[in-house]
């Protein structure tokens, strides 16, 4: 079976995205060009920046479709950290039934939800 390694967020701007998210992470694109940034994560899996506008086949759909799930142990430290440097947040640290969690938004309106799974 194929192994999910790469999930690609279209954007409006890639080199607008790949400094949000260069900020956000910490670490600079592996790759850039200026339709398409690449970050390789601690997971093994590589979040990919593609221009709206150069994807082909063409995508149908606007930005602001996707939600990226981020694991912190310590939700509310990252939620403080990305509210100094501006990140625009969707829903503020709270309890839901899976664990503490809160929602931002990069440039384009996706959703980046930062959690910590409740203990079973």
């Amino acid at each position: 079976m194929p192994d999910l390694s790469l999930v690609i967020l279209y954007v409006d701007n890639p080199a607008a995205s790949a400094a949000f998210y260069a900020d956000l992470l910490g670490q600079a694109p592996a790759e850039q060009s200026p339709t398409f940034a690449t970050f390789p994560l601690p997971s093994g899996i590589g979040l990919g920046l593609w221009s709206r506008h150069t994807v082909e086949p063409a995508a149908a759909a606007a930005g602001g479709g996707t939600e990226i799930a981020f694991m912190a142990a310590d939700v509310d430290a990252v939620h403080a950290e990305w509210s100094a440097k501006g990140v625009p947040v969707a829903q503020p640290p709270t309890e839901l039934d899976f664990g503490r969690t809160f929602v931002a938004l990069d440039p384009d309106g996706h959703r980046l939800r930062v959690f910590w799974p409740v203990a079973p």
